[in-house]
């Protein structure tokens, strides 16, 4: 898989923008804990549902410590995006803009574990490159999936994008 066509969407300029500024550019700078660090986050890791508390300038992620470690770093990635992002208690808000909030997450999620800026030097033809990238980032091979389907239907949107505006025929 290459992917020359590929444009990066608002959000996921808005993630690498933010990686630039804390000098992460390399999977193995993408610590968790550098990241909380910074935003001044405190993460605890327990048996419950993971979830973010923000109450005044404390602001916490509780990620579920049942879970394995990749899919614990993709629910710090989710809580993540709530407390950098979000506003508002969800359970207090319209269901519509409730819906909105996890559905940026989820692409935030993505957008975090696996940023475009980091990804695009690896040989994503390689056959194992799932296993590679879910390794290196630290993730599991379904959101390393998830991430190369839709950069892949990205590119080829763009490319037929480009077709339709030179009126060129599609092969």
């Amino acid at each position: 898989m290459y992917f020359p066509q590929y444009i990066t969407t608002a959000l996921e300029d808005w993630v690498t923008n933010l990686y630039k500024r804390l000098g992460i550019y390399d999977p193995g700078e993408l610590k968790v804990s550098r990241i909380c660090r910074y935003f001044e986050i405190f993460l605890k890791r327990k048996e419950m549902p993971s979830r973010f508390d923000i109450i005044g300038r404390y602001k916490a992620i509780t990620v579920d410590s049942r879970l394995t470690v990749q899919k614990q770093r993709e629910q710090f990635f989710h809580e993540l995006c709530h407390v950098l992002r979000h506003v508002g208690n969800q359970s207090m808000m319209p269901e519509a803009l409730r819906e909105l909030q996890e559905r940026d997450a989820r692409h935030f999620t993505r957008y975090a574990a696996l940023p475009f800026h980091m990804i695009r030097r690896y040989d994503l033809s390689d056959p194992d490159i799932l296993r590679i990238l879910a390794d290196d980032f630290r993730v599991s091979e379904s959101i390393v999936l998830e991430r190369l389907l839709q950069i892949e239907r990205r590119s080829r949107e763009f490319c037929t994008m480009q077709v339709a505006e030179k009126d060129i025929p599609f092969k």
